[in-house]
């Protein structure tokens, strides 16, 4: 009963979080976990990890990752395919060196440096497209840059954090290579099984079952989170390119509102909340000028390259600054990486701690900048 009590708890204040964020006009995502932090053993200790919140929240990743992946329109990067390259290019790899450099330069270790840049090195941009909407503007050149630009550094972030951590795990020189075998096995099997979707979904479409699309999909994200953690990569990689290969069905979209209707309404809260307990603010409180310059970091670093990226592909002043703070927030993507940095046991819990506050920072920031640039140059 107490599980069921914790997780009560868990939903009534993701419940007030999410109303509250619209009020406030800031991202539900950061209610969330702000309310998580509130009901934290170290501030109100109304909820204490459990396993059975474990398993929701690990499903709840899941199933965000594999949304990410429904949502990743890969026929956007058609459209603007040059820009929203060189901006995902460059929105990977400054993070990369500049985090990693100046992670190191504080008297972080090498790995825990790399990974702070693997982090910032993702985006989240269901924000940005928030507030595009919001002012006509996703349709736009910029807009498409940015939504081909985000699906693309998504999957280098997914990329680059599978390998970081096979490598980190792994033992001999024979066991990595044995290791990074079963990857380029796993992943061709995922272009396998990308080519195949559209014509395996024209047999599910003949199933005399109800709700047959969301079924399929759900066994087909859960198989592939399954088949990833076998061969030493973290789950959510599966359910991302689960998602991916079924974005190119034509009932995607109704498989996409039903998955949602089951994450958003019990899984994923969960996850958001749990991530927050398990912040500590000691550092924001003995260290919060290296928070403050690590939170610049994190706009500056997605910025400039997608600034300069964009002047040079001759688009407006406005529109390169749009794309810039376009790029800017992290959300989800960022969290899930963290997360798995801490549960793989790369990072600490005071780095956790850290880069979760980093991320709550630049993720509020995200949408004020995009409508700062929106206000000034929009004609």
């Amino acid at each position: 009963m107490n599980d069921i009590l914790q997780l009560t708890i868990v939903l009534i204040a993701s419940l007030i979080a999410t109303l509250a964020s619209r009020r406030l006009k800031i991202p539900a995502v950061v209610g969330q976990m702000l309310v998580g932090i509130l009901i934290a053993p170290s501030v109100l200790g109304l909820v204490h990890s459990g396993h059975v919140l474990e398993v929701m929240s690990e499903i709840g990743v899941i199933l965000l990752m594999f949304l990410a992946g429904l949502e990743s329109d890969l026929t956007v990067l058609k459209k603007n395919f040059k820009a929203s390259m060189l901006v995902a290019i460059g929105g990977v790899i400054v993070p990369l060196i500049v985090f990693g450099l100046v992670a190191f330069s504080f008297g972080y270790g090498m790995s825990t440096s790399f990974f702070y840049g693997i982090v910032f090195a993702a985006t989240s941009v269901s924000i940005t497209v928030e507030v595009l909407q919001e002012y006509g503007k996703l349709s736009t050149r910029a807009g498409s840059i940015i939504l081909g630009a985000a699906v693309v550094d998504d999957i280098l972030a997914v990329l680059i954090l599978s390998i970081f951590t096979s490598f980190k795990n792994g033992g001999s020189g024979t066991h990595l290579f044995f290791q990074f075998l079963l990857e380029l096995l796993f992943f061709a099997f995922l272009f396998v099984v990308h080519k195949l979707i559209p014509r395996f979904w024209k047999f599910v479409q003949k199933l005399p079952i109800a709700n047959k699309n969301t079924i399929v999909a759900l066994i087909i994200c859960l198989g592939l989170s399954l088949l990833a953690d076998s061969v030493g990569m973290s789950a959510v990689i599966g359910s991302f390119f689960a998602g991916l290969a079924i974005s190119q069905t034509e009932v995607s979209h109704k498989i996409e509102e039903y998955t949602s209707a089951i994450g958003y309404v019990i899984f994923i809260p969960v996850f958001f909340v749990l991530i927050a307990i398990s912040v500590q603010f000691d550092s924001l409180i003995h260290h919060p000028w290296i928070i403050l310059l690590f939170t610049l970091l994190a706009i500056l670093t997605k910025f400039i390259p997608a600034y300069f990226v964009g002047k040079s592909n001759k688009l407006s002043t406005g529109e390169s600054m749009l794309i810039g703070t376009g790029m800017i927030s992290r959300g989800e993507m960022a969290l899930i990486v963290s997360q798995i940095g801490l549960t793989s046991a790369i990072i600490t819990d005071e780095v956790y701690s850290e880069l979760v506050i980093v991320i709550i920072l630049a993720t509020v920031l995200a949408p004020f900048l995009i409508k700062l640039v929106l206000k000034k140059y929009d004609n």
